[in-house]
């Protein structure tokens, strides 16, 4: 080889499928309380699962893999060792018959159908971004309300509200869909941070556009992936009779919802007041862009018609008025509208395939809900709400200020968290359990707990996967996203804590 000849490129090194330090951490916390002597009354398999469980929380709050991975290794966890088999059943005899038993344990939640309603309803929302019906809803709402700053942030915040049913994937509808229609009205009015003019309109639009996301996930079971998850630590919780349908979290949520959406854009305003508050041409804008996408084509037609199907379905509105021979199952109506969307040509089996987010949902969320499951099967979360309840038991205090207690404190804790999924599979139960005990009332704090599930995205730039890409758009600073995020958690705690009770009490809930 001469001098002249290029260098044959070097091998790449090869790389880990994981970052070592935080899965090195995992892996520590876990060791450390499976060498700790399981607790008078825990089941040793309860113990042995829970540090696996810790390890895995561990290793998704510190980014070791991505969560579907990880869950993949909790899948292979519970299914080597073991550990949710009851080992004195006479019919597990041999052990290959244990393995089997094993594995299908681990798999039990793949066949959850509010998992499946979640990963369906995600594949549907793309059908509003591929046929651009998602923006047109925002210029429209822009188009009739945004002569002021003010009427732009009620806008997107309506936008937000009108998709959130259908939209499962909050970082979708709030990153993907609103968060392009905001950046194109600040844009219009030369507000750019890197021009240093965030302050026009910017970042009062950017605050608005992320301060919804929370209000619409708490709203609708389908608004956000968590919510199956907390529907079914709620039932497993409180009882059975107690499992949430889609109309009920609806019509529970709908009035402290609103409340919240309508008190939301005019303390932002006030907290971060934009330097433009008159913005004559935006509706202008809007309507140009309106123009620009031209009249509704077939594909957009047809996704609304779905969009409706899928609301009057879920609201139960057929077995209001015709009868309970009509009712429709929440995940066989999100069924219904991925089929009608394949069957019209809006989305192809394709579209579907790509849809990773909603196949990620799927096997994390099974995974995540099977070890729940078992470890409240197993008893663990029973003897840990019995720790919660003893160390407030004590101070002799109501039901109502028991439950206000632990769910300022669920909520806040999210501090310390970058995913809700984690922190709602770590802590939801062990503290509605902990309320129920020591007599809060069940669906108030229920309620109250799942309200709160939502409303803790409010706090910090790393609460949930929309907050991230609104916040790296540079409209704000650390401190105004977390001034923000505190002042938004305390105004809807206190929607929700005192008109959403006082709604649920008019409705019987408690």
């Amino acid at each position: 080889m001469s001098k002249s000849d290029p260098k044959p490129d070097p091998k790449p090194a090869a790389k880990l499928g994981f970052k070592p330090i935080p899965a090195a951490v995992a892996v520590a916390i876990a060791v450390v309380i499976l060498l700790i002597p399981a607790p008078a009354g825990v089941k040793p398999q309860a113990w042995q699962l829970l540090a696996m469980f810790v390890g895995i929380i561990a290793a998704i709050i510190g980014k070791a893999m991505p969560i579907g991975a990880l869950s993949i290794v909790a899948i292979m966890l519970v299914s080597v060792t073991g550990v949710t088999v009851d080992l004195t059943d006479p019919k597990l005899t041999t052990p290959d018959k244990i393995t089997a038993a094993a594995m299908k344990d681990a798999l039990s939640s793949l066949a959850d159908p509010l998992i499946w309603l979640i990963g369906v309803s995600i594949m549907i929302s793309r059908g509003l971004l591929k046929t651009g019906l998602g923006a047109r809803i925002g210029y429209y709402f822009i188009a009739l309300f945004g002569k002021r700053t003010l009427g732009i942030g009620y806008s997107l915040a309506l936008s937000e509200l009108i998709l959130a049913p259908v939209t499962p994937s909050n970082t979708a509808r709030g990153g993907g869909i609103i968060h392009p229609v905001m950046k194109a009205i600040a844009s219009s009015y030369d507000s750019d941070p890197e021009k240093g003019t965030q302050n026009r309109m910017g970042k009062y639009l950017a605050l608005v556009n992320y301060h919804s996301n929370p209000i619409s996930s708490a709203m609708f079971i389908t608004a956000t992936a968590p919510n199956p998850l907390v529907v079914n630590l709620i039932a497993e919780t409180v009882g059975s009779e107690f499992r949430l349908s889609w109309g009920t979290w609806a019509w529970a949520m709908l009035v402290p919802g609103l409340v919240a959406f309508a008190l939301m854009p005019l303390v932002l305003y006030f907290v971060c007041p934009p330097e433009i508050k008159e913005t004559p041409n935006s509706a202008q804008f809007a309507k140009d862009r309106l123009a620009e996408m031209g009249k509704m084509k077939r594909d957009e037609k047809i996704m609304l018609a779905i969009f409706a199907v899928l609301l009057v379905l879920w609201a139960g509105l057929p077995s209001l008025l015709l009868g309970k021979a009509f009712t429709v199952n929440a995940t066989a109506t999100a069924f219904i509208g991925l089929s009608l969307l394949l069957l019209s040509g809006v989305l192809t089996w394709d579209d579907v395939l790509k849809e990773k987010g909603a196949w990620d949902t799927v096997i994390w969320f099974s995974a995540l809900v099977m070890m729940a499951g078992y470890l409240n099967k197993l008893g663990l979360i029973k003897w840990f709400s019995g720790v919660l309840e003893s160390g407030i038991g004590h101070m002799g205090l109501s039901g109502i200020t028991v439950a206000v207690l632990l769910t300022l404190a669920y909520l806040y804790s999210h501090y310390i968290f970058a995913s809700t999924t984690a922190h709602i599979t770590a802590m939801f139960a062990a503290f509605l359990t902990a309320g129920i005990t020591l007599h809060a009332p069940p669906m108030l704090m229920a309620l109250m707990m799942a309200a709160a599930s939502s409303i803790m995205m409010t706090l910090t730039h790393y609460a949930t996967g929309t907050s991230p890409v609104i916040f790296g758009s540079g409209y704000t600073t650390l401190g105004e996203w977390w001034k923000a995020g505190f002042v938004m958690s305390v105004v809807n705690i206190l929607v929700f804590g005192i008109v959403g009770a006082l709604w649920w009490k008019s409705l019987g809930y408690w």
